[in-house]
């Protein structure tokens, strides 16, 4: 679950990194009451899961209580621009309200986890404010990273280490071990996968704050922060996830890519190993989709018809390896949906391995379906049917 920054913001709070005041806001009247009561200078900023708030006009300044419901109005007026994973932007719902800062100096740090060492990496660098990305392809060199041993923990020498490893001004310093540590306890008590800072600023008067948060949280350990479950109610999904969701799938079960090969498979391992041997046969991947352990034959069926319905697939490549998930409910879900779907028709290729095979292959051949044995079987007819649509 990514949370938008008010929501980023307030567990940094909770966790004592410094943030600035601000407040957040439903429509452009609270905005204007909120600078009425507060008079000084403020940042409105659109609460969107989107990146590039900036480019897009979605950040704006205000002096008074006029210019903030007006610059408010306008963020909300538009949706944010159009991007590959959001096809329809994403509507600006809410606003925060912060307190400007006079900016010294900006830097950036964050704690995920490192896939090789299988540890938390604590990962900082002296440029700020900008693409992660774009920083790592320009200064590689400015990266300190650290890897937390999680039997000893974070200890604040490994803080004032990354910060002098990192050539962070002597004003980050003396408060950078404090931060970190901030961050690595919310990183563990919420159950996150990222905690980003970007940027975290230096200010003239010497105060090193948060100025973003970037904060995704693990969704299968949601079940432990039943306060934060909430929060997921607020948040928008983009057009793959609400598909997803109205499937009766996982909202990150989804996802579209614009080929002409269909696939889906159980598991999301299985189903990145289908996409690839697709794409070693020459094909073009429509879309992700991972059906999920133990389906039954109604969320085969959603399955099909989200494929036929949602993307622009000549072919739909069936991958299953059935360990909980069983080959004669996937067989029926199958037979089903091509009986019933009165949407347009595709080939379908089909490999069937695993609990209730012969069951299921035996269904697939009453209806006239011969299933293929290999999974770089599967893809190579998948493809050549495609190109022959």
């Amino acid at each position: 679950m990514n949370l938008m920054e008010y929501q980023g913001k307030e567990l940094f709070r909770r966790c004592g990194i410094p943030v600035p005041r601000s407040q957040h806001c439903k429509t452009p009247d609270d905005v204007a009451a909120f600078i009425e009561k507060n008079p000084g200078k403020w940042v409105v900023k659109a609460q969107v899961l989107m990146g590039g708030r900036g480019k897009a006009g979605k950040i704006k300044f205000a002096t008074s209580a006029e210019e903030g419901c007006a610059v408010a109005r306008e963020i909300m007026a538009t949706p944010m621009p159009p991007n590959r994973q959001n096809p329809s932007g994403e509507p600006v719902n809410s606003l925060l309200v912060e307190e400007t800062m006079e900016i010294d100096k900006e830097a950036y740090c964050a704690i995920t986890v490192d896939r090789a060492s299988k540890k938390p990496s604590i990962i900082v660098t002296r440029f700020g404010g900008m693409d992660v990305e774009e920083v790592h392809e320009k200064h590689p060199e400015s990266f300190t990273y650290h890897f937390v041993d999680t039997a000893s923990g974070y200890w604040p020498f490994v803080g004032r280490g990354l910060a002098f490893g990192a050539e962070l001004e002597a004003g980050y310093r003396k408060q950078f071990p404090a931060i970190a540590a901030g961050m690595y306890d919310l990183f563990f008590r919420y159950g996150a996968k990222l905690v980003e800072i970007n940027p975290l600023i230096l200010t003239k008067d010497g105060r090193v704050i948060a100025a973003d948060a970037k904060i995704e949280l693990d969704d299968d350990a949601l079940f432990r922060q039943p306060e934060l479950k909430e929060w997921q109610a607020v948040l928008p999904l983009d057009e793959d996830e609400k598909l997803a969701a109205e499937a009766g799938l996982g909202i990150r079960n989804f996802r579209r890519f614009g080929g002409t090969v269909g696939t889906l498979a159980n598991g999301a391992g299985l189903a990145m190993g289908t996409m690839d041997a697709v794409k070693n046969a020459g094909g073009e991947i429509a879309n992700f989709l991972d059906v999920g352990g133990g389906a039954d034959a109604q969320r085969v069926r959603n399955c099909y018809e989200l494929v036929v319905n949602h993307t622009a697939a000549k072919v739909f490549f069936v991958n299953i390896f059935g360990g909980i998930t069983r080959g004669d409910e996937v067989a029926k879900g199958i037979v089903t949906a091509m009986k019933e779907t009165t949407s347009r028709k595709i080939p379908l290729v089909i490999r069937l391995t695993g609990t209730n095979e012969e069951e299921g292959r035996r269904i697939l051949a009453e209806a006239g379906m011969t299933p293929v044995q290999t999974m770089d079987e599967g893809a190579k007819r998948a493809v050549e049917l495609a190109a022959g649509a």
